[in-house]
């Protein structure tokens, strides 16, 4: 038996997962004390709240929209998996990885894989939208890949300052 997922539905998980990463690099920004990093993590709570604003706008014509190829129950249990297995059930939770992190490069690691649990899904959604949204969609991956880039850039630069090399054990 297949299932029909409504565009509505999609959206406001993917609305759900912007608002936890912005809730993560809220949290990462108001932590940190380096006047850089806090710029970046700024930047990229920005972004996540202006995909949540894409969403949501496009709520207005996906609102009533079921896609017409339902899709296998074992596929509705990849999405849940997905988005159940995600870095970030919730804005709380989100926070509260933030706070836990034991260094920034820990922090910023986290980062590392919220985003790409995050292109994963939107990957696996792209086919299950319109085509008008699904470039939307394709635009968000892409987004969410230049964060991938931006916190993978900031990991570099993380191992490269002094405090933040593991001591030499001896032989």
């Amino acid at each position: 038996m297949g299932v029909l997922l409504t565009g509505k539905e999609i959206i406001d998980i993917a609305v759900g997962i912007e608002r936890s990463g912005a809730a993560f690099y809220d949290q990462l920004a108001q932590s940190t004390k380096k006047a850089k990093t806090k710029v970046m993590y700024s930047k990229l709570a920005d972004r996540e709240r202006e995909h949540m604003k894409s969403f949501q706008s496009m709520l207005g014509p996906a609102g009533h929209y079921v896609n017409i190829d339902p899709y296998t129950e074992e596929y509705a249990l990849y999405l849940k998996t997905l988005v159940d297995s995600a870095v970030f059930k919730n804005e709380r939770s989100a926070r509260e990885a933030a706070q836990k992190a034991a260094s920034e490069s820990g922090a910023v690691e986290i980062g590392i894989q919220a985003e790409k649990d995050s292109i994963l899904f939107y990957s696996a959604i792209q086919g299950l939208v319109r085509r008008t949204d699904a470039d939307l969609v394709g635009a968000i991956i892409n987004e969410e890949r230049s964060h991938l880039a931006q916190l993978s850039d900031l990991k570099a630069r993380l191992s490269k300052s002094p405090g933040s090399r593991q001591p030499k054990r001896g032989r």
